[in-house]
């Protein structure tokens, strides 16, 4: 599917019904943009970490398409002095959380996405081989929709009826001394309660 596909409203996208994983690793009703930055992920993984992480293309700009265009390996800077220098970059997630609550898939959670980097989670370096990227559409500076965390929640259900899911942190807890994402305006205990997440699962910092 081209990026340029038309967008689902915030009503579709904040819809509260079950969301349901297809056996290729597909949400059925998330909006399809494929990237092609990801591979395999190494035999035998067991997917049992969901990574939680905020983007915004520009800094601090929301809408447009440019994170798509991002992760799709279609990006043209269009002048943008901060896009220019993404130019090449090769990254991507499973899942993109739009400020309206739609949900955007851009690779199979069967398949590795690049949206980790060097990381370390429980002694296990490299998250990417058994996580979930999941990218709200946000920055550091900003509170995030109320849309998005019923996305999240009805998305993180969804992940957790398909695959061995134990645990759930921000690509800062992975990644300390490089990332700062999802901040300080990703609220935890929301997110814990729609998702009706065990306090274990979360960040320590985060568990009531």
């Amino acid at each position: 599917m081209s990026v340029a596909a038309p967008r689902r409203g915030a009503a579709q996208g904040a819809a509260t019904g079950a969301l349901a994983l297809r056996a290729d690793g597909w949400l059925a009703s998330a909006r399809r943009v494929p990237s092609p930055h990801c591979d395999a992920r190494p035999p035998g993984t067991a997917i049992d970490l969901l990574l939680i992480h905020n983007i915004s293309l520009p800094p601090g700009v929301f809408g447009g398409d440019a994170i798509e265009r991002l992760f799709a390996s279609t990006l043209a800077d269009g002048g943008d002095p901060f896009l220019a220098t993404l130019r090449g970059l090769r990254v991507s997630a499973h899942f993109l959380l739009r400020r309206d609550g739609e949900i955007v898939q851009f690779v199979s959670v069967h398949e590795r996405a690049w949206h980790a980097g060097a990381s370390r989670f429980a002694g296990r370096v490299g998250c990417n081989d058994f996580s979930v990227g999941i990218e709200l559409e946000g920055s550091d500076f900003v509170p995030f929709a109320d849309a998005q965390y019923t996305a999240l929640a009805r998305l993180t259900r969804a992940l957790r009826a398909a695959l061995p899911l134990a645990a759930v942190r921000g690509h800062s807890d992975v990644a300390p001394c490089r990332k700062t994402d999802p901040g300080p305006f990703f609220d935890w205990p929301r997110y814990a309660r729609a998702a009706r997440l065990p306090a274990r699962w979360l960040p320590p910092a985060a568990r009531a």
